[in-house]
This record gives structure tokens, C-alpha cells and sequence, in this order.
């Protein structure tokens, strides 16, 4: 049975929207209502077995399956999301270990006014022997209706829409690293503070807190004063949806690791990542997500995937690229392809925000409170946590104009 978000995204049915899965998308970013497409784990999967980690199982794996998609499917030529940061890296290095003559397609998506790490990920192409390919966006917003109209949820951080557009014109298969951050310690910055301000004694609902306080870009201070009546928020709610994941006998990293994996990955990130591959007509190959890796992984103790005094994650995936030669390239802080919103906020987001969010339908409509838009939305310096709780807005705003009252053109395109 179909959740009732998602029925609001057929056009052939009566419309409704959920409040809780409202809620959840605009405070914890997914929606864990909807069916994933990736095996949900419980804590007894990320129970952690010190003769697990083997560096040799992890890259043989990842051979197979991409010498089984690639020969099975005779690719001559594959795309590949290169951000120039560890896991994209990885499957670069061993495509072309594996495939000295396939030609390589790599794609990176280069922000306006944002860290430019392209030029990290130029260098890593040209090594490899890869065409490089630099998606420039000068305004991420622009065609926010279109990208939200393939994945029928209410998100705006869709940079993988570009890439997969991009990828259309260049091979129908993908290959990309997702899923190293979740499984293999990515997150670092989060781990730290997630350490810093828990102890041993930390109750679940203690750690729970914790956790959504680690991830202070989905959330804002005053979130209760965001929602309307219509929607019904409650904290005990959004607690009751992560506390699972912190009431078990885990060591406190390893409970993060299962929140982590069970939350925007198999809520957000696959199934948008899939939608828009489907839309385009491309096939995504994703070694990192494959069962075998993902049953081995979620066992591998957190001080084998993290060195807490170096605060330095991902470490089998280290080990491999200095088998391989290639840790040189990357750098040991995470990159991605990441939008400096603060920026996006000053040259086009408050403006769109401004246009689409005043005067809206989630607030005529009951579902976002109208005196805490028009408390911030105009303030000089704003916080980044509520611009990016904005952003989310606007998301929101155009889906509901899309899917609910239908009074949007799906190729309307967000300009000032």
C-alpha cells in the first residue's frame, strides 16, 4: 500500500498529504514512510565482528560486480559522478585497473560561489585517463520544478538531476560511489560532536537529541513555530522515529552508523538518486550499495571505519587507494558536490523564496505557519540552518503547486 505522500504525486487520485511524513521531511530530511529499495537493518545487523574487516573481500567485490554490469551489458563507454573525493576515487581507480580500454565519462558539478573543488577532480580524470566533464550552475534553484516533478517529493538539494541529465548525452550507464559515507564513516564532522556531547551514561532520548543535533542544517532552534495546525507536529514524534536506533545494547558509533544508514540514504538519497536514473534513462551502477557489501560493511567495527584521534573516516576505503596507489589525490577531509547555500541564499535563493513563500499555498492552506516566514525571511546575516530550513520550503511549496493544487508548469524555471 501506497503512503499517502505519494498518492498525492498521481495525478489520476484524490489528493492528500500526510502530516507526519511533512514533518519528517522537513525536520530530518526523508521520509521514512515510503517503501526503500536498499534492506532495512536493525541494530543486530550493525553488531560488530572484529574478524570481519578484509580489504581484499571489499575490493573484490567491487571488481566483480563491475566486471559482471560492464561485460553482461558489452559497455563500450560509462559515465561516472567524480566529486574528487574518496569513493567516486575508488571506483574510478579500479574501472580503469580493471578496463584499460573502456572510455570513461566523468562528470562534476561545479556550484557558483561554492568551494571549487573541480579542479581536484580535473586532476584525478586526467591521471586515469577519464574526459572530464564540468557541469557549471550558476543559479542550483533554476530548474527545481522540473527536478521535483521526476523524484515526486518535496526536496531541493538535487544535484544528482545534473548529473544524470549530463550523463544522458554521454553513456546510458552511471556508475557512481554512493553509499561510502553510510557504511564506511564518512561523516567524521558529525561522529566528533556526536562524541563530544554524549557520555556513557546518555540516556536513548539523550542520544537521540544528540543526533539531531549533529545534524543542525535539517533542523532549526524554533522548529515547532515552523508548522501550522494542519500539520501537527510534535518532538515526540520525530523522536520515536529515530529512538530504535540508540535503544540497543550497540556502542554509541555504532548506533550512529545505523541511524545514519537507515535514514537519508534509504529514505532520500536512493530513491531520488533512482527516480531521476529512471527518468533519464540510465542505468546507475552503484558498487558500494550492493548486498554484499552492505552486509559486510555494517559489521566492520566503528574504530576500523573511524580513527577518532585523527578524526579521519573511511578507513578500508583509504587502505584501498593506497594499494592502488591514488590516496595522494584526495584529501583527507570529505568532499562532494556541495552548494555553499549561504551564498545561493544571496544571489538567487531570497529573492525566490521571497516570490514563491509569502504568499503560499502551504500557508493558506494550514501547513506552515506565515509569521515565522516573514519573522527571518528578510533578516540581514541568516543563519544557515534557516536557510537551508527555506530552501526546504520552497521544495515544499513547489511540490504542493505541482501535485496538489496543479497550478504548475513543471518546466517553469525559478529566476529573478
Amino acid at each position: 500500500m501506497r503512503n499517502e505522500l505519494e498518492l498525492a504525486t498521481d495525478k489520476s487520485t484524490t489528493i492528500h498529504t500526510n502530516p507526519s511524513e511533512i514533518c519528517n521531511i522537513l525536520t530530518l530530511r526523508y521520509n521514512p514512510k515510503i517503501k526503500p529499495l536498499l534492506p532495512i537493518k536493525t541494530w543486530k545487523d550493525f553488531q560488530p565482528d572484529n574478524a570481519v574487516i578484509s580489504i581484499e573481500h571489499i575490493e573484490n567485490t567491487i571488481s566483480g560486480l563491475l566486471k559482471q554490469k560492464i561485460e553482461s551489458n558489452k559497455i563500450k563507454k560509462i559515465s561516472i559522478a567524480l566529486s574528487g573525493g574518496i569513493d567516486s576515487t575508488l571506483i574510478l581507480v579500479m574501472l580503469r585497473k580493471l578496463f584499460p580500454d573502456i572510455e570513461i565519462e566523468a562528470i562534476t558539478i561545479k556550484f557558483a560561489k561554492s568551494t571549487d573543488e573541480s579542479s581536484v577532480a580535473a586532476k584525478i580524470a586526467e591521471n586515469f585517463e577519464a574526459n572530464h566533464h564540468i557541469v557549471y550552475l550558476e543559479n542550483y534553484l533554476e530548474e527545481l520544478p522540473k527536478a521535483i516533478s521526476i523524484i515526486k517529493m518535496p526536496f531541493w538539494d538535487l544535484h544528482w538531476y545534473h548529473v544524470v541529465k549530463k550523463s544522458q548525452s554521454l553513456s546510458k550507464h552511471l556508475v557512481s560511489g554512493d553509499g561510502g559515507d553510510e557504511l564506511f564513516g564518512g561523516y567524521t564532522f558529525r561522529y566528533e560532536k556526536f562524541l563530544s556531547i554524549t557520555t556513557q551514561n546518555s540516556t536513548p532520548l539523550d542520544k537521540v537529541k544528540a543526533y539531531l543535533q549533529c545534524h543542525e542544517r535539517d533542523r532549526v532552534p524554533d522548529q515547532e513555530e515552523l508548522f501550522d495546525a494542519k500539520a501537527k507536529f510534535t518532538w515526540d514524534a520525530i523522536y520515536n522515529t529515530l529512538l530504535p536506533y540508540f535503544d540497543n545494547s550497540l556502542p554509541s558509533l555504532e548506533q550512529v552508523f545505523l541511524a545514519d544508514y537507515n535514514g537519508k540514504l534509504l529514505y532520500n538519497f536512493n530513491p531520488v538518486n533512482t527516480r531521476i536514473l529512471n527518468h533519464f534513462q540510465v542505468e546507475g551502477i552503484s558498487p558500494l550499495l550492493s548486498d554484499n557489501i552492505i552486509s559486510f560493511a555494517t559489521r566492520i567495527p566503528n574504530m576500523q571505519k573511524y580513527d577518532q584521534n585523527k578524526n579521519l573516516g573511511k578507513l578500508p576505503l583509504r587502505e584501498l587507494l593506497k594499494k592502488y596507489n591514488a590516496i595522494s589525490f584526495v584529501p583527507d577531509q570529505k568532499l562532494g558536490f556541495n552548494v555553499d547555500t549561504k551564498n545561493l541564499w544571496e544571489s538567487y535563493g531570497k529573492s525566490i523564496c521571497t516570490e514563491y513563500l509569502l504568499d503560499s499555498f502551504i500557508v493558506n492552506d494550514g501547513w506552515i505557519n506565515k509569521k515565522w516566514i516573514t519573522n527571518y525571511i528578510n533578516r540581514d546575516d541568516l543563519d544557515i540552518r534557516y536557510i537551508n530550513k527555506f530552501l526546504g520550503l520552497l521544495a515544499f511549496e513547489i511540490w504542493y503547486r505541482l501535485f496538489v493544487t496543479r497550478d504548475m508548469n513543471e518546466n517553469e524555471k525559478l529566476q529573478i
